[in-house]
């Protein structure tokens, strides 16, 4: 054998050894996790239905994945779209958003990412709202935002900073910096 083919196997030998030995930490290291942090359950494809007291729908929701985390009282959400239910009982708004969470204990639903929401009747003077982030809770039906929101509507289109609205007595504040334009048809 010449000093080449010593060389490469010399060379091969070294890597194989050391990525045996790589293998054999990685297989001795035991996974220190702490359950708290497991969701208790995870659901793909998520589909519910909640109710108030009266037992009437007050909401549902779907989304493409759910993690629930019962020690924290929060449930996490992929792609959410919640269909809201004020006080008359009729579905009247559809919340849309990349990420979501809910909090058990508030009944508080945060979106965030590419919120947009929709006005399910084609009559209603606003159809759609959009912002990065939004609170709704879900007992009062009081949505809250203090970023930048779209609104667009029969023949308007306006934007402000904060957001104030009231579902059940059907009334959409814009808290400051209010541009918008209105297009008489």
């Amino acid at each position: 054998m010449n000093r080449v083919t010593l060389a490469i196997i010399a060379l091969f030998g070294t890597a194989l050894i050391l990525y045996w030995q790589v293998q054999s930490k990685k297989s001795d290291q035991t996974l220190d996790v702490d359950a708290s942090e497991q969701p208790n359950y995870i659901i793909d494809d998520l589909r519910s239905t909640e109710y108030n007291e009266a037992g009437f729908v007050n909401s549902k929701v779907t989304a493409k994945h759910m993690e629930h985390y019962e020690d924290a009282s929060m449930t996490y959400f992929t792609e959410p779209v919640y269909l809201i239910y004020p006080d008359d009982g009729q579905a009247q708004w559809r919340l849309r958003a990349t990420k979501g969470s809910h909090n058990n204990l508030t009944g508080k639903v945060s979106l965030q990412n590419n919120v947009i929401i929709d006005s399910i009747s084609p009559e209603e003077p606003i159809q759609t709202l959009s912002t990065s982030y939004l609170e709704l809770d879900l007992d009062t039906m009081i949505m809250t935002s203090d970023e930048i929101i779209h609104v667009t509507g029969n023949e308007f289109v306006i934007q402000g900073t904060g957001l104030y609205a009231d579902l059940n007595a059907q009334s959409v504040k814009l808290i400051s910096e209010v541009e918008g334009i209105y297009d008489a048809k």
